[in-house]
């Protein structure tokens, strides 16, 4: 088919997509052409030396490209990973204040000596343009200024030349102390430059703060560090620093460093700053993050970060489907694969990221955004023929691609879904999430429940999640997920007909303020061989086949307590023969006839990709998006509020947590012994607050097979 002409050159950025005839995500290229598909024919820009010259191109998605201006793409050509690129446009207001770089404004730049502070002098071409389709890659001259805020005064030299990726902060004229002085004497004369912010919004502008309202700019900014907003972990917040700079932050702890006598605040800070820590002040250690991104200063010292607070008198606060602005998105008929684990950092992680909050929807967004984020398991479990969806299937497929596409699902998209599930309560009430995975699964979903449980060997009862239910007194003070399970199993007897493919196993936790057990150690590998009906299992002593299990076995401090003990004909009768067993009621076990009693059986086992949790109603998610131990997401539908509950809206927060699994990769012998008070505060609030393990199989992913027939 031929394809049609273009008139109108246009640039543009592959933001996502399977690489293809050419390109590839964060490539940059030039529409040439347009089938009759739609798809575009451009060429494509290359890196090094010749990055300024197109080459052969190919073929692209309209839906898989971000349009760019000659000028942006010039900024983005001069970035030479691809994914600092993606990164970057991850921050558009940072993006487009940089776009909007002049002569003398004040940026802070990445530097092998940390994050300094400069002045640009010059926009520089790089690279030869031999024809009219080439390009220039576009880089900045920055002069430094040194700690007595002055320029320096050295020799001259070369100046330094940075990418837009090296800029992390456009700083506006008006939080710059009055007290700088620059090199000509003149201060008041500069051009204000846009407040960047990083709600990652790809297409949104910043607001434009111009010379007229500079003045305005001063007083709102000395209000804002004057109020009285009380703080709490959680709260975004901005630290003017000793150089004159302001950083912005999340606050991580608050309370008494030693030796301090009035409230501290311990800062994560957006970007690395010299001298900053990774969570310790002193030699204790109140938080984790990366290296030199914690600052500790008095509480006195922060202020809401302005570029989230409306307080301008007479401005109406946006309205959460109106503000912050989000890229449109048509989705295709192709289901968004799960992000690879090589893209979901610069993908996911930071603010105004994941799925917006909205009116007690955190129970649903956790749930969403735990299983379809980044599961190979549940992958296709929403992949229907079109013609037989319904239209909450179709509102789903939209939330998951628009999720692993863009990294974002505005607040409407979620209230349309809760609209179209027909309950008047989903749509203003906070559910469980265990009541709204069997709707989605089975009425949405259409799909048979996941579990098939057999009761004292009757018939078997289909369940969607898995509820633990035992006495407390069974149990020690801090159990693991796989003692609960055991114990839970065993008292009820229950057993599983089959292996699941997924297996959401809710805790003892009854309300929202009841908890069986302050702590839960999650078992990242969850075996569930001896809890299958009808499968050979082997002997807890020796190996062979067992042939009975004894409940009352499984506290037995001598005998491993909390595991299940199954033993052969010889070990059942040695075990009980012992003074203190003599009263245990053995169980005899269906033994398969076909099974050797001394070959090897193998073990089935489940891997755990996200856990929920609750604290004071209010429901979060922790998400395992790769096969690295540290590769651990943290998500918050409704982290902080722009506005006030009538008309603000939710500001989402992903967070990496790497030190999630270096807590995780301890033995349980270890992790039994931990003092959660001393762990960081995401390994405590997964600890302390655990409501539902989620686990899957991933030899046996859920497919088209596990749905029910229309």
């Amino acid at each position: 088919m031929e394809p049609k002409t273009v008139v109108k050159e246009k640039f543009f950025v592959v933001l996502r997509g399977k690489s293809r005839k050419g390109f590839c995500r964060g490539c940059i290229g030039r529409v040439e052409a347009e089938t009759q598909r739609g798809e575009l024919v451009g060429l494509l820009y290359g890196s090094g030396s010749n990055a300024g010259t197109p080459k052969s191109g190919g073929v692209v998605r309209r839906e898989d490209i971000y349009p760019l201006t000659r000028h942006q793409a010039q900024l983005l050509l001069f970035i030479s990973s691809a994914s600092k690129r993606l990164e970057l446009l991850c921050n558009p207001q940072l993006f487009s204040a940089i776009c909007d770089l002049s002569q003398n404004d004040l940026v802070v730049v990445k530097h092998k000596k940390g994050h300094l502070p400069g002045l640009v002098k010059n926009l520089m071409q790089i690279g030869r343009k031999d024809h009219k389709d080439d390009l220039h890659m576009l880089g900045f001259e920055v002069e430094f200024v040194d700690s007595d805020h002055n320029l320096s005064s050295k020799k001259p030299a070369p100046l330094p030349l940075f990418s837009a990726a090296d800029i992390v902060q456009v700083v506006p004229s008006y939080s710059v102390p009055l007290g700088l002085q620059w090199r000509d004497g003149k201060y008041g004369g500069r051009k204000a430059v846009t407040r960047i912010s990083s709600m990652p919004n790809i297409g949104s502008r910043a607001h434009q703060v111009r010379e007229n309202h500079a003045e305005q700019s001063v007083t709102q900014s000395q209000s804002l560090s004057t109020c009285h907003v009380p703080l709490e972990v959680g709260s975004m917040v901005e630290v003017m620093s000793n150089m004159g700079i302001t950083v912005y932050g999340v606050v991580r702890w608050l309370g008494l460093p030693a030796g301090k006598t009035d409230e501290w605040a311990g800062i994560e800070l957006d970007y690395e700053v010299n001298g900053c820590s990774d969570g310790k002040y002193g030699d204790q250690r109140y938080f984790t993050c990366k290296e030199s991104r914690a600052l500790f200063v008095p509480v006195t010292k922060c202020s809401p970060d302005s570029r989230f607070v409306c307080s301008s008198p007479g401005r109406e606060t946006p309205k959460p489907t109106e503000a912050p602005p989000v890229p449109p998105f048509e989705d295709s008929e192709e289901d968004a694969s799960p992000i690879p684990e090589s893209e979901v950092l610069s993908l996911l992680v930071g603010k105004m990221k994941g799925i917006q909050g909205h009116i007690n929807s955190c129970y649903l967004d956790a749930t969403l955004f735990s299983l379809f984020s980044s599961s190979v398991t549940l992958d296709n479990i929403c992949q229907k023929p079109a013609d037989t969806e319904q239209p909450t299937t179709c509102t789903l497929r939209k939330i998951v691609n628009r999720l692993r596409r863009q990294g974002f699902v505005p607040a409407d998209s979620v209230m349309n879904f809760r609209k179209q599930l027909g309950c008047d309560t989903f749509q203003t009430e906070e559910k469980d999430p265990e009541e709204f995975i069997t709707v989605l699964f089975q009425e949405v979903l259409c799909m048979e429940p996941l579990l098939k449980l057999r009761s004292r060997g009757e018939t078997s009862q289909g369940a969607y999640t898995f509820q633990i239910f035992l006495e407390k007194e069974q149990m020690g003070q801090m159990p693991t997920v796989q003692q609960l399970l055991d114990t839970s199993c065993l008292s009820g007897d229950l057993k599983f007909e089959e292996m699941p493919s997924c297996l959401m196993v809710q805790m003892p936790r009854f309300g929202n303020k009841y908890k069986m057990f302050s702590h839960i150690i999650p078992s990242t590998e969850l075996d569930i061989t001896d809890l299958l009906y009808n499968s050979p299992r082997e002997c807890f002593l020796c190996g062979h086949l067992a042939e009975y299990e004894c409940l009352e076995c499984l506290p037995d401090r001598k005998l491993q307590p909390g595991r299940i003990k199954q033993y052969c004909t010889t070990c059942n009768t040695q075990v009980h023969s012992h003074h203190m067993r003599q009263g245990h009621s053995p169980k005899g076990l269906e033994v398969p006839a076909d099974v050797p009693s001394d070959s090897p059986l193998p073990r089935h086992t489940m891997q755990l990709f996200a856990v929920l949790c609750i604290q004071t109603s209010h429901y979060v998610s922790f998400v395992k998006y790769g096969a690295d131990p540290h590769s651990w997401l943290f998500f918050d539908s409704m982290a902080d509020r722009c506005g006030n509950d009538q008309s603000g809206y939710n500001i989402p927060e992903i967070r990496a947590c790497p030190e999630l699994g270096d807590f995780l990769s301890e033995s349980e012998e270890v992790l039994a012994q931990a003092n959660p008070s001393h762990t960081p505060e995401l390994v405590r609030r997964l600890l302390c607050d655990s409501y539902m393990f989620l686990y899957q199989n991933p030899a046996t992913p859920l497919s088209k097979s596990n749905h029910q027939e229309p």
